[in-house]
């Protein structure tokens, strides 16, 4: 997990551009739309709505947008789309899977603009299952370190029932079953923790190990996956060495 926690530490570190914050909150607000539609408009009693607050919350995405994606769960509002989340799973070139996590409400579309972003990078798009197996469900937490004791975190996230905890350039992350996450969450907030990344993941159970300059045009795959407003995640198994690190870093 140390390769993908440092890229995600790089790509925290760079920001995201204003132009695509827009896209961002578009994706954050289908989150809360779908988690209230299926399990009520209380974050209290719906674990998936308080993970999509969380991370709406992280982005800085106003309280009036996440109120309104709420409304528009539950009923509410006015606007009456329906949506639905989807997986769609494929290769970014390279032997490299992903997982694409959507929601959307046109699959045709969504489904399209993935074949062709797959196919420009060399990828394609693969059979339900045939990615799905190499990966696995937790709960992952990511957050810095300042002005925290290193001990008292990594106690914390033993006691939560963590089944890992990483520790490097000023940040901690913190991998749990995916049962943990209320029980990790509500720890870290006892302690005014409040993390940058917090939800259910899809971590790789073997990483795929190819030259840097192949693992940039897989990136650069990525990235355009992560860029369309359908997208939501888009989890990989490419191993990140510090040879791919530092060709990503030189982009």
């Amino acid at each position: 997990m140390s390769g993908h926690s440092h890229w995600a530490t790089i790509r925290r570190k760079k920001g995201a551009a204003d132009a695509k914050k827009g896209a961002i909150f578009t994706r954050l607000a289908r989150e809360v739309v779908m988690a209230a539609r299926e399990g009520g408009g209380d974050p209290g009693m719906n674990i998936r709505l308080a993970m999509a607050i969380e991370r709406a919350r992280a982005q800085n995405m106003p309280k009036e947008n996440i109120d309104r994606a709420i409304k528009k769960g539950t009923g509410e509002g006015k606007d009456g789309v329906a949506m639905e989340q989807l997986y769609y799973e494929g290769y970014a070139g390279h032997g490299v899977a992903v997982m694409m996590e959507c929601v959307t409400d046109n699959r045709n579309r969504t489904v399209a603009e993935i074949r062709h972003l797959l196919s420009r990078g060399g990828g394609s798009m693969a059979e339900a299952g045939s990615v799905g197996w190499q990966f696995k469900k937790a709960a992952c937490f990511s957050f810095s370190l300042e002005g925290l004791e290193e001990d008292k975190i990594f106690e914390l996230a033993l006691e939560g029932g963590a089944d890992d905890v990483n520790m490097e350039d000023g940040t901690a992350e913190i991998i749990a079953p995916v049962e943990q996450y209320k029980n990790i969450s509500d720890r870290l907030h006892a302690i005014k923790v409040f993390p940058d990344e917090a939800g259910i993941r899809m971590l790789p159970t073997q990483d795929v190990e190819i030259e840097p300059e192949k693992a940039v045009q897989v990136m650069k795959t990525i990235d355009a996956l992560e860029e369309l407003d359908d997208v939501v995640n888009v989890f990989n198994n490419l191993k990140m060495t510090d040879g791919v690190i530092a060709a990503l870093e030189s982009e």
